[in-house]
């Protein structure tokens, strides 16, 4: 079956339904996305990573990376490679220097590895087929519309599903102050829009 390699496009949060986000893939060197539903500590765990952020005690797959390493263990690339009733299935490809193994995971966690390793992220043409969206506009407008799409029905009873209030209102000291406060407090969701809020204004 033919692969297409896929690019993290963006992480969406859910402003109306608390609890909701959707990782989106994007096709490389075209327009089609795929928006995944994930629960919070998996976009904290992805978040975290993409964002360079250090947290004060090592995360699950920080610890999975740890070990890997210190067994001589690459994660080469990991492959989307079923759905099933909207459930999307992946497996990490690994090689040990000698042998080259697959292993079943969620696809929150393979995604959460792969950007910990550099691993190619790669899913079929029939899935990106059957379960892409193509956009016609700019990647900012479909993730600011993402609420059309990133449903999940117990949301609410997700953890760190409360809401935070904007940071607009707040001096670059004071966000500059809470970003560290929300990092020692591995608030990790929160860091990374308080991050985003600091670099829309020109800002690191």
């Amino acid at each position: 079956m033919k692969k297409v390699k896929l690019d993290i496009v963006g992480l969406s949060y859910s402003q109306t339904q608390s609890g909701a986000y959707a990782l989106v893939l994007g096709e490389v060197n075209g327009r089609r996305r795929l928006p995944i539903i994930i629960g919070a500590f998996e976009a904290q765990a992805i978040a975290i990573e993409i964002e360079k952020m250090t947290p004060s005690r090592p995360l699950t797959h920080d610890l999975f990376k740890s070990m890997a390493d210190t067994f001589h263990i690459n994660i080469q690339e990991i492959i989307i490679y079923n759905l099933v009733d909207g459930v999307f299935y992946a497996k990490l490809i690994c090689n040990d220097g000698k042998n080259k193994h697959e292993i079943d995971a969620r696809t929150s966690d393979a995604i959460a590895l792969a950007v910990r390793f550099d691993a190619m992220i790669y899913t079929y043409e029939f899935i990106l087929s059957s379960a892409g969206i193509v956009i016609e506009g700019n990647d900012f407008l479909f993730l600011e519309n993402m609420d059309s799409i990133a449903k999940e029905p117990d949301a609410d009873s997700l953890p760190g599903s409360g809401k935070q209030p904007g940071f607009t209102d707040l001096s670059l000291e004071e966000l500059q102050q809470k970003l560290q406060e929300a990092i020692a407090e591995e608030a990790y969701e929160k860091a990374a829009r308080l991050r985003d809020e600091l670099n829309k204004r020109g800002t690191s």
